[in-house]
């Protein structure tokens, strides 16, 4: 793709949307408000963190994370009732979205790829994850009806061990 395509995408009002959508995700999660961040998932939506990140078959493939509805909403219960022990004692986190490449714009779908850094802080350790993710934005009437249809998180070390990940990607 071409530097000026790809510019040109990025001025799209639609693809500003979901970049917009992608960065109060982020900053939801920084401030540990999942009740919020629930709410911004489609029904059918799927949060998928393959081990494999080659993978596409996340049906068949060994995944640390794959929620539904269902599960996104057990893993936010569970984390601000205080039943998972990572919730307890939850690392500070910042997120950083960024290096959006639109992979496919309709009026109605936003198919954007992202670079994604988290660094968490706890008990006087730094701990980083980086990773390439892959969203699908699904655009509402307005603004704030667009919801995420889709998110991917191929880890770039997802085949080493994951140190502690009792919060979301």
């Amino acid at each position: 793709m071409t530097e000026a395509i790809v510019t040109s995408r990025l001025a799209d009002v639609r693809v500003q949307r979901a970049i917009e959508l992608i960065w109060r995700e982020a900053y939801l999660l920084d401030k540990k408000d999942y009740v919020e961040w629930k709410d911004l998932y489609a029904d059918d939506a799927i949060y998928v963190i393959p081990v494999d990140a080659s993978t596409n078959d996340f049906d068949n493939a060994l995944n640390m994370v794959f929620d539904d509805k269902r599960l996104r909403e057990e893993r936010v219960k569970r984390l601000i009732e205080g039943y998972a022990i990572s919730a307890v004692d939850a690392a500070n986190t910042v997120r950083t979205v960024s290096r959006f490449m639109p992979v496919a714009v309709t009026d109605e779908i936003v198919e954007i790829a992202a670079g994604q850094v988290v660094v968490a802080f706890k008990r006087g350790r730094h701990d980083l994850w980086a990773a390439d993710v892959e969203y699908t934005i699904r655009l509402g009437v307005s603004e704030g009806d667009d919801q995420i249809a889709r998110k991917v998180i191929r880890l770039i070390d997802s085949d080493s061990p994951v140190p502690a990940a009792g919060f979301l990607l």
